[in-house]
């Protein structure tokens, strides 16, 4: 959304003031860092939206992605040259929402930004509470509470279970889920679903070897169980 403050972390100097320069000329208020520890030390609690070099001077953006994770629940997106699948799936386990291997056209990274900031747009406008037993979901507040205490879920964790918890008792495809959550038709290769459904599990409880609340239904996808929450 035009206005929004975005973080951008990044060394490469001619990439960042790249990067910046065309943000800015979409009304984009941007704040640049080239280290990681100045990152963490300068972060704004207004920020929007962060984008995340992996290989940074200071601390790695792994160890950023950490840190920040403990206090900044909006979206999150790793911008790096190393696109093997330990490195994504490492950072998508730390909380980060998307996943973008450089280099990059400029045009498809506003698209991914956008999408990312509709997504958080959505969840804070949304004005319905959804309830399951002791799990309740308050999509206007963007926060979760099981047995009545509060989860500490990133933007893509809250968007995947509200998402599965809007239809209960029905099987959602992998490609029908990452196509609602990241804006785009899945490859068939990217596991940013898979992470994000067994780092969501960790945190509401369930056991990962056999999963009750969140099933996986083999070769169709995941659902939701609408009467397992006690």
């Amino acid at each position: 959304m035009k206005g929004s403050h975005i973080l951008l972390v990044e060394d490469d100097e001619r990439l960042a003031h790249l990067v910046r320069e065309y943000l800015q000329q979409h009304d984009y208020h941007v704040q640049l860092e080239t280290r990681g520890d100045d990152a963490v030390a300068r972060f704004d609690p207004q920020t929007d939206l962060v984008i995340l070099d992996l290989m940074i001077p200071g601390i790695d953006g792994i160890e950023v992605c950490r840190e920040l994770r403990t206090h900044y629940r909006g979206p999150l997106m790793m911008l790096t040259a190393k696109g093997s699948d330990i490195d994504q799936v490492l950072g998508l386990e730390l909380g980060a929402d998307d996943y973008v291997v450089k280099p990059v056209e400029p045009p498809v990274l506003l698209a991914r930004i956008r999408a990312l900031l509709r997504r958080g747009a959505a969840a804070v406008t949304a004005n319905d509470e959804m309830r399951f037993g002791t799990l309740r979901i308050n999509r206007a507040a963007q926060e979760v509470a099981l047995d009545g205490r509060p989860l500490a879920l990133t933007t893509q964790e809250f968007d995947l279970l509200c998402l599965l918890a809007s239809r209960p008792g029905e099987v959602q495809s992998r490609a029908e889920i990452y196509r609602k959550l990241r804006g785009r038709e899945y490859d068939g290769l990217d596991r940013t679903v898979d992470v994000c459904v067994s780092h969501l599990r960790k945190k509401l409880g369930d056991d990962g070897e056999r999963p009750q609340l969140i099933k996986t239904i083999w070769g169709k996808g995941y659902l939701f169980v609408a009467d397992g929450w006690g």
